[in-house]
């Protein structure tokens, strides 16, 4: 049903491969879209995006682990 199609990545420009299996993949998930970049730039724009989100600290109230969160953790909150 789906064969294996070859696409230009919009970041770097180089050629990546579309494979069958990722196309049926896309189409369980119910994307519609095709990938704009290859998985190189894929992963570093996924890098990228994550080192911009505002992180915070915060300490276990289970074990005392000391860690970092992505939400602003409330005092009284299970497990904080």
């Amino acid at each position: 049903m789906y064969e294996d199609e070859t696409l230009i990545c919009e970041d770097c420009g180089k050629e990546f491969v579309f494979t069958a299996g990722e196309q049926e993949f896309y189409a369980e998930k119910g994307l519609t879209n095709k990938p704009k970049r290859c998985p190189e730039c894929r992963k570093i724009k996924k890098q990228q995006h994550r080192g911009k989100k505002k992180m915070y600290d915060a300490v276990c109230a289970k074990c005392a682990f000391a860690t970092k969160v992505t939400f602003n953790p409330t005092q009284g909150r299970d497990g904080l």
